[in-house]
C-alpha cells in the first residue's frame, strides 16, 4: 500500500509521506511491534508501487497480512487464513481441497477479484478463484482492499473488493532453506452408516491429513532466487451430526495435491528490478454430494502460471516511473461422475503497462492499461475466446500536506461491451493519530463463460443475452491510533448492484438471469489493544444488511441475499514471548438464509461459533514446534446447506529454517 503525497522538495516529501502512510496503516491495522515494521529492504522492493507487491491507492479501507501473521496461524488453506485473521465469512463445501469462498461486504468470491502477484487470477470460465491452488506457506504478504477497488486493480468482479496474494520476495544475502511437516487428527467417534449399522470409531482419523513443504532461497545482493514445494494428503474423514441428530461419518472426500513455485529477482541500474516467477499445481480430489447423497465424483485440477515483471521507478530522473508485466496461465479441470465427464482447458495471457508522472510537488498523474486474452476449450461450452482491455488515468492531488484527493476513471471492455468506471477518493490526516478516508465509486462484473454459454447437459444452460452487473457505492473510514494503547478502524459503506446475475430454475432448467437490483449497507469495525508487546487483544464486528429489490420486493419486504450473515464477530487474544506465541481466536457468524426465491427466506442456517487455538514455540535457532486446535468447542455446523464441516481437529507439526 503506497501513498504519494508531497510537501517541501519532491523527493524528500514523497518519501516522508510514504513512510507516514505505511506507518499509519500498519499500526492501525496490524498490531505488530516495532521490530516488525518494514525496513529499507521492504521499501525498496515496493518501489513506486510494483504491481507484484503493492498498490498506490490510499483512500480505501485496507488490511495487510504480513508473513509473521500468516505463519502464526498455520491455516490449512487461504479460506481458513482469511476467516481467522480478518474474520471474513466463509462458505465452503467441506474441509481441505473442497470448494470454498469468502465474503467481503456481503459479496461472495465471484464478486471479489483475486490477484496473484498483481495479476488477475479468477477463472474466466466460472468467475471464481480456486483457493486450494495457493500454498499458504509460500505467501509472503496479502493486501486486502475492501469495496470498489482502486483504478489500478479495477478488474471484472472487484465489487466486494480485491485480494492481492503476494508470493514474490527479494531474498536476503546468503542461502536460506527449510521446510515443515504436520499431521492433522480428527476426533474419532462411533457412527451410523447409510444402512443404519453402528460402527466403532476409526483410529485412522488420528492421521487424517498430512502436509509437507520445502523452501529455499539465495540472495547475492543484485540477484535473488527462491523456490518452494508442497504436498498434501487429506482423507477428510470425520464424524458429524446430521439434521436428525444422528452421528454420521463423512467419506469419499479424499484429496491428494502438490505444487511448486520459483521466482528470480534482478536489480538493474537506477533502482530498477526485473522479476520472473512461475508456479504449478496438481490436485486429485474425490467430490462427495450432500450429506444424504451417495453420489461421488472425481476432479483433477492442474494449473501453471509464468510471470515477467519490470519495475523502473526512475525512468526519467525522479519525475517518471514505469512498470510492465506479462503473464500466462494454463488451467485444466477434469470432472467425472457416474452420469457425466467434463473437461475444461483455459489459456489466459495478461499484459500490463503503467506510468507515473510527477508534474508538480503537489500533483502526480498515473496512466496505464492492461489486456487479457482468454481461450476456453470445454466439453460443456465448446471453444470460446474472450478479450478484456482497460485503460485508466488517475491524479493524486495534495493541496495541503494533510489532505489528498484522488480522482480517477478507467475504461474497460470485454469483446463488444465497454464501461466507464469513475472513482473519487479523499484522505485527510487530521492528526498524527487520526485519519479519515472517503470514496465514491462504480463497480462491475462481466458475465463469465459459464453464465453465457454453458451447454452440454439437460439440467442447465447459459444465457448469451446477459448484461454485465453494474454497481455504485460509497464508504467512509476512520483510522485512529493511540500509540502504546489501542488502534481503531471503523468503516460505514453502502453499495447498490443492478442486473445481478443468478442461476434460477426456468421451466425445470437452471439458467442465469439478470434479477434487478439489491442494496448492501454495512458497518465494519476493528479495535486492537497493544499496550504490551506480550499481549494483544483484538475485537472485530461486521454488520451487513442486504435488501433484494427485484420485482415486487421493497425494503419493507426484508428479503435478504443468501449466505450472508447480518452479524459477524471476531475476537482474538495473542500472548507473545521471546521464543513463541499463543493465539486464541473466535469467529461467530449469525443466522444465514439459503435462498431468496418466493418462499421468502424460509431456508435458514443456524449461527455458529468457532474457537481456534494456535501455539508456536522455537526450539533453538532452527526449529519451531507448532500445534493448532481448530473448532476447539467441537461445534456441529454447516457452511453450505447439507455439506457438514469437521468438529474438533488437532494439527501438530515441526518447522525448520536454516540460514
Amino acid at each position: 500500500m503506497i501513498c504519494s503525497g508531497f510537501a517541501g522538495t519532491r523527493r524528500k516529501l514523497f518519501l516522508r509521506v510514504l513512510l507516514i502512510l505505511i506507518h499509519i496503516s500498519l499500526y492501525a491495522e496490524d498490531p505488530e511491534t516495532e521490530e516488525d515494521f518494514p525496513g529499507e529492504e521492504a521499501l525498496i522492493m515496493e518501489g513506486e508501487g510494483l504491481t507484484v507487491v503493492g498498490t498506490p491507492e490510499t483512500t480505501q479501507q485496507m488490511r495487510i497480512l504480513t508473513k509473521e501473521e500468516i505463519d502464526r496461524v498455520h491455516a490449512p488453506d487461504l479460506a481458513s487464513l482469511l476467516e481467522q485473521t480478518l474474520d471474513l465469512p466463509v462458505t465452503r463445501y467441506g474441509p481441505y481441497g473442497n470448494v470454498a469462498g469468502i465474503n467481503m461486504r456481503g459479496f461472495g468470491s465471484g464478486r471479489v477479484a483475486f490477484l496473484v502477484d498483481g495479476i488477475p487470477a479468477t477463472s474466466p470460465q466460472s468467475g471464481e478463484f480456486e483457493i486450494s491452488m495457493i500454498d499458504v506457506n509460500s505467501i509472503e504478504r496479502i493486501e486486502i482492499i475492501y469495496g470498489g477497488s482502486d483504478t489500478k486493480y479495477n478488474v471484472s468482479g472487484a465489487i466486494g473488493g480485491v485480494i492481492n496474494i503476494i508470493t514474490v520476495k527479494k531474498q536476503k544475502p546468503g542461502w536460506r532453506a527449510g521446510g515443515s511437516l504436520s499431521n492433522t487428527a480428527a476426533m474419532p467417534g462411533k457412527y451410523y452408516t447409510r444402512q443404519g449399522k453402528k460402527e466403532d470409531a476409526k483410529t485412522q482419523e488420528l492421521f487424517d491429513t498430512q502436509n509437507i513443504s520445502f523452501f529455499t532461497g539465495l540472495g547475492t545482493g543484485d540477484f535473488s532466487w527462491a523456490a518452494s514445494l508442497f504436498a498434501n494428503r487429506a482423507q477428510n474423514h470425520f464424524t458429524f451430526e446430521d439434521t436428525y441428530g444422528t452421528t454420521r461419518r463423512r467419506e469419499n472426500n479424499e484429496v491428494w495435491d502438490a505444487g511448486a513455485a520459483t521466482s528470480f529477482t534482478w536489480d538493474l541500474p537506477e533502482s530498477a528490478e526485473f522479476v520472473a516467477s512461475a508456479d504449478l499445481y496438481y490436485g486429485d480430489k474425490n467430490i462427495p454430494g450432500p450429506m444424504y447423497s451417495a453420489s461421488i465424483g472425481n476432479q483433477e485440477d492442474f494449473s501453471t502460471r509464468q510471470t515477467l515483471m519490470l519495475d523502473m521507478p526512475y525512468t526519467a530522473g525522479d519525475t517518471v516511473s514505469m512498470e510492465a508485466g506479462l503473464s500466462h496461465t494454463w488451467q485444466t479441470l477434469d470432472y467425472e461422475d457416474p452420469a457425466s465427464d467434463s473437461l475444461h482447458k483455459i489459456h489466459s495471457v495478461t499484459a500490463i503497462n503503467r506510468w507515473t508522472w510527477r508534474f508538480l510537488p503537489e500533483l502526480i498523474l498515473k496512466t496505464g492499461g492492461d489486456y487479457t486474452y482468454n481461450h476456453l476449450d470445454s466439453t460443456n461450452i465448446g471453444i470460446k475466446d474472450g478479450h478484456d482491455t482497460g485503460v485508466y488515468v488517475a491524479a493524486e492531488y495534495a493541496p495541503h500536506e494533510s489532505f489528498l484527493a484522488i480522482p480517477s476513471v478507467k475504461m474497460v471492455s470485454r469483446n463488444t461491451i465497454t464501461k466507464a468506471l469513475p472513482k473519487f477518493g479523499l484522505i485527510w490526516y487530521a492528526a498524527d493519530s487520526l485519519t479519515f478516508k472517503n470514496n465514491y465509486f462504480r463497480s462491475f462484473k462481466f458475465p463469465d463463460f459459464n453464465d453465457l454459454y454453458w451447454a452440454g447437459d439437460a439440467t442447465a444452460k447459459g444465457n448469451p443475452d446477459l448484461k454485465p452487473e453494474d454497481g455504485i457505492g460509497t464508504d467512509f473510514t476512520v483510522d485512529y491510533r493511540q500509540r502504546n494503547l489501542f488502534s481503531l478502524q471503523s468503516t460505514l459503506y453502502a453499495q447498490r448492484i443492478r442486473d445481478s446475475i443468478h442461476w434460477r430454475s426456468v421451466g425445470g432448467i437452471l439458467e442465469p438471469i439478470n434479477v434487478g437490483k439489491a442494496d448492501y449497507l454495512g458497518w465494519d469495525s476493528r479495535v486492537t489493544s497493544d499496550f504490551s508487546e506480550h499481549f494483544i487483544l483484538s475485537l472485530s464486528y461486521q454488520y451487513i444488511r442486504t435488501y433484494i429489490l427485484t420485482g415486487d420486493f421493497r425494503y419493507s419486504s426484508n428479503i435478504r441475499m443468501p449466505y450472508i450473515p447480518m452479524h459477524t464477530v471476531g475476537v482474538s487474544a495473542q500472548f507473545r514471548w521471546e521464543t513463541g506465541s499463543l493465539l486464541i481466536s473466535g469467529h461467530y457468524e449469525g443466522l444465514r438464509y439459503t435462498d431468496y426465491t418466493a418462499i421468502m427466506n424460509t431456508g435458514e442456517l443456524d449461527p455458529h461459533f468457532i474457537l481456534n487455538i494456535s501455539f508456536n514455540q522455537k526450539m533453538g535457532k532452527t526449529f519451531t514446534l507448532f500445534a493448532v486446535l481448530r473448532n476447539a468447542l467441537n461445534e456441529s455446523y454447516v457452511s453450505m446447506l447439507d455439506y457438514p464441516m469437521p468438529g474438533i481437529t488437532l494439527t501438530t507439526g515441526l518447522k525448520a529454517v536454516f540460514e
